[in-house]
């Protein structure tokens, strides 16, 4: 199938990271073609707007039921899947998505032409065997690369931004609680990376042929374990609540618990992925090997988090 060198088709292009990717995409000039549950939505309209009158169109795929991908992937040059979730709801589990849905993307590619594949995964999938999360995305990259073999992997850390979940998520808390609590003694590591170098990191990948078949671990310049997160979260806003560590039994309590909501602020699978450490591993690929200067947490999220400094009454 003949394939057009401008079109690159991004599944989730319309979630945090995927409006990062489409900004970035349509500034280097492709024709954008961003597949997504809602394309009549807010977050739709949002990223319909990043590029001139006809450059980026959005369109109705749900990776759950990859028959609703049939024909749209025609003419690619590249296909992006930005598709993940964080806890299951529905439909949206994480076998169907991150492991049959990629691995049937990664199929369609294949078979019209596409010349790259890109895949969000994420750091510390080939440690974290204890968490379903984990385990399926490391399902996806596996058979992403039967289906695709020069298809390029990028394993992302935290990802931290103005609209991110997680910093946000601790400031607005921190609102309401007086106690934080840290899961485990909070020792769990992280290297938060900014969500637009993860987005420059792809468009990196399609423009250097060299980076197909490869796979790179990326993660932002510090290293913070889970209490130092959150007292810097505190700090950054002003505010002296406490921090309680909270033992996992207890944390598996309240993950029972919250799985019922719609938005749960924690689930079980994500208390399981906190036994591990999710850190760039020694000798990995990563942003500087795509020419990418990793960028501080302290020049972005002070600035995000200003909304919820506690202020002072002044006389």
């Amino acid at each position: 199938m003949v394939h057009n060198p401008q079109l690159v088709t991004v599944i989730g292009g319309t979630g945090f990271l995927g409006t990062y990717v489409v900004r970035r995409l349509v500034k280097e000039g492709y024709q954008v073609r961003v597949l997504c549950r809602d394309p009549q939505g807010a977050k739709a309209g949002t990223v319909k707007t990043q590029g001139y009158l006809g450059q980026i169109s959005v369109e109705f795929a749900d990776l759950a039921r990859p028959k609703t991908l049939e024909g749209k992937l025609n003419g690619s040059f590249a296909v992006i899947n930005l598709v993940g979730v964080l806890f299951e709801k529905g439909s949206q589990k994480f076998a169907t998505l991150h492991a049959q849905g990629a691995e049937k993307l990664a199929q369609m590619a294949a078979q019209v032409g596409a010349k790259r594949f890109i895949q969000i995964s994420a750091l510390g999938v080939d440690n974290a065997t204890k968490s379903s999360y984990a385990r399926t995305k490391m399902l996806g990259e596996k058979a992403i690369r039967l289906a695709f073999p020069q298809a390029t992997i990028l394993r992302p850390s935290v990802v931290f931004g103005r609209e991110d979940n997680f910093f946000n998520q601790f400031a607005s808390m921190a609102r309401f609680a007086p106690l934080l609590p840290v899961i485990g003694g909070g020792k769990t590591k992280f290297q938060p990376v900014y969500v637009d170098d993860v987005a420059q990191a792809v468009t990196v990948s399609l423009r250097q042929p060299e980076t197909a078949g490869e796979v790179y671990e990326l993660g932002g310049p510090e290293i913070m374990n889970f209490r130092q997160i959150i007292n810097y979260v505190l700090d950054t806003t002003g505010r002296e609540n406490g921090v309680i560590d909270l033992p996992r039994i207890m944390a598996y309590g309240v993950g029972t618990i919250a799985e019922f909501l719609p938005k749960p602020f924690l689930t079980r699978d994500q208390v399981r992925l906190l036994q591990y450490d999710n850190v760039v591993s020694d000798g990995a690929k990563g942003l500087r090997a795509l020419g990418i200067q990793p960028t501080p947490v302290e020049l972005v999220v002070p600035e995000y988090l200003n909304r919820f400094r506690l202020r002072t009454a002044t006389a």
